[in-house]
């Protein structure tokens, strides 16, 4: 099981501040409900925790979501981010 945070994806935010793929690949505040609707479309098996918090923004509850993946963390966040910048087009 991987976990994605919102956080990982978002364009806004740092490397430091929580950001794992590139800022060409990253999107916009990225959604929990997006992440899930890109999921789904990919086929991938997940679980929604939508009232967790981010380790470094324990104060925000963002979600996160649990996915089923054979591959490299970082192959699961770009194809993630892939596909929610597909669907917002």
């Amino acid at each position: 099981m991987i976990t994605i945070w919102p956080q990982y994806l978002d364009k806004n935010l740092s490397l430091s501040q929580g950001r794992k793929v590139s800022k060409e690949i990253a999107v916009k505040e990225p959604t929990i409900s997006e992440i899930e609707r890109a999921l789904k479309r990919l086929g991938l098996q997940y679980n929604t925790h939508k009232d967790a918090a981010y380790p470094g923004k324990w104060y925000e509850k963002s979600g996160r979501v649990l996915v089923e993946w054979e591959d490299t963390k970082l192959e699961l966040l770009k194809t993630v981010s892939l596909k929610i910048k597909e669907i917002r087009n």
